[in-house]
C-alpha cells in the first residue's frame, strides 16, 4: 500500500513520532507500505525554513527521508492540473497540491489536517 505524507506528518514521523495517531503510526510501520513525500513537502519545508518559520536543514529532511525509507514523489503536469477543477476547501496552497497529487496518483494521505476530508476521493488517514 502506497502512503504519501503531507508536510505536517513528515516532520512528526521523523522529530516528534509521538504526535502521530495511533493508526498513522500504525500505517507507516507496515512492512508493506511504500511511504512518500511529495516534491511539493521538500518546497514548503525548505521555504518555511529559509523565512525562520521552520528550523529544519536539507540534512534533516534527507536524514528523514532515509531514516524513514521514503520515496520522494515528483509534482507533475497531471497532478497541476487537478487544481484546476480542486475546490477551496483548504487555503494552503501547499496543502491544495498535495491533495491534487493524492488524488491524481489515488493515494491515500498521512494527515492530521481535518480539510483533506472535505475533498472527495481523497482518502485520509489519520
Amino acid at each position: 500500500m502506497r502512503l504519501l505524507l503531507d508536510t505536517v506528518a513528515f516532520i512528526w514521523a521523523t522529530s516528534s513520532p509521538d504526535r502521530l495517531s495511533r493508526k498513522a503510526m500504525t500505517a507507516l510501520l507496515y512492512d508493506e507500505a511504500v511511504r512518500e513525500l511529495s516534491a511539493i513537502s521538500l518546497s514548503e519545508i525548505a521555504i518555511k525554513s529559509a523565512i525562520g518559520r521552520l528550523s529544519l536543514t536539507e540534512r534533516d529532511v534527507l536524514t528523514g527521508i532515509a531514516d524513514l525509507q521514503m520515496r520522494v514523489l515528483p509534482y507533475t503536469a497531471e497532478h497541476a492540473s487537478r487544481l484546476f477543477g480542486l475546490p477551496l476547501h483548504h487555503p494552503d496552497p501547499f496543502d491544495r497540491q498535495i491533495v491534487a497529487q493524492a488524488l491524481a496518483e489515488d493515494i491515500p494521505v498521512v494527515t492530521s489536517d481535518e480539510k483533506f476530508r472535505l475533498y472527495k476521493g481523497v482518502k485520509v488517514i489519520w
